[in-house]
């Protein structure tokens, strides 16, 4: 049998930089914040692993052996390399960054954050890239095996590990091409159930909240297509009399870039006179990338892409977490 590895105690090399360093048993002691008994006992221990003396007297102070003064830079080095091992992670310099970040999102969320993380990524890393994912692979174990880095959009996932951070909170609206017959005259609920909808699902659902809140009005809506993306849904509202909705930015506060789009389909926006739920947007991570510093600042950049302006310059570099 192989006999065991020997026990290394780490605080005997600080200890033994330290009497190296101060040649004083009362200044080391000092130094390492204990009592110069325990200073004392610790150099004993020192001497007999290493069958040296180490430190001898000469007249009111100690000198070094020969062999102290070999270990010396030795014992500074194990010493600095054990201070950094055990720090916190260094800040990460962004445009030092080399990476592919791999984000799962809806089109919409995807089309908005697009633009202006490649800004940023311009701006401050220039060698980072993105790959924006559709929401086809279940999000809690995507991000625990790392085939995804951040998942960004409406949380409906409550998986213990997964670290949640909601970035902003929406209305939803009615889009309708101009010239509809919604855009004349006040809408009302009446009126919004009366006209054709387009229903936007992946998992092909024709009801949501806004035929909730409409069935508490005795009122129903017709709900000619299902459509699993936003976009087609607003590209079909731009070609016909469908009502589709899309998510904006409650009354007062800056424009959302998830409405930007549809503001450049051309499509006219009007407020549902009925209480919706607010759709809120956030963002899940895996807790091992938490203290990641590249992952900081992927997370810190879609938080300026996503939030209104008057929030994201209350943003700086430095991740809040």
């Amino acid at each position: 049998m192989s006999s065991p590895d020997p026990v290394i105690d780490a605080n005997l090399a600080i200890a033994l930089d330290a009497l190296l360093a101060e040649h004083s048993v009362t200044r080391a002691a000092a130094r390492l914040q204990t009592s110069p008994a325990a200073m004392s006992r610790t150099l004993a221990r020192l001497r007999r692993i290493l069958q040296d003396p180490l430190l001898v007297r000469a007249g009111q102070g100690m000198v070094p052996t020969p062999r102290a003064q070999a270990l010396r830079e030795e014992a500074a080095t194990v010493v600095r390399s054990l201070a950094a091992l055990l720090s916190p992670g260094a800040s990460v310099d962004p445009a030092s960054l080399r990476s592919t970040f791999t984000l799962q999102a809806a089109d919409l969320v995807g089309a908005a954050l697009a633009p202006g993380l490649l800004q940023l990524a311009q701006r401050e890393a220039p060698g980072v890239s993105f790959r924006i994912r559709a929401e086809e692979l279940e999000a809690g174990p995507a991000l625990r095996d790392g085939r995804i880095d951040l998942e960004i959009g409406s949380i409906d996932h409550v998986d213990p590990e997964t670290q949640i951070e909601e970035l902003v909170s929406l209305r939803m609206v009615a889009a309708v091409r101009p010239g509809h017959p919604l855009t004349e005259g006040p809408l009302t609920p009446v009126r919004l159930a009366a006209a054709q909808h387009v229903a936007v699902s992946r998992r092909g659902r024709f009801t949501g909240p806004l035929d909730t809140a409409l069935a508490e009005q005795n009122l129903h809506r017709r709900v000619s297509v299902v459509l699993p993306s936003h976009l087609a849904a607003m590209t079909l509202a731009t070609r016909s009399d469908i009502v589709c909705l899309v998510p904006a930015a409650p009354p007062g506060a800056a424009p959302s870039p998830l409405t930007h789009d549809a503001g450049a389909l051309g499509l006219h926006l009007l407020d549902i006179p009925l209480e919706l739920p607010p759709l809120t947007i956030g963002m899940a991570w895996h807790p091992r990338h938490t203290a990641d510093g590249a992952h900081r600042w992927l997370r810190n950049a879609v938080r300026r892409t996503l939030c209104t302006p008057t929030a994201a310059s209350e943003i700086t570099m430095a991740d809040p977490e």
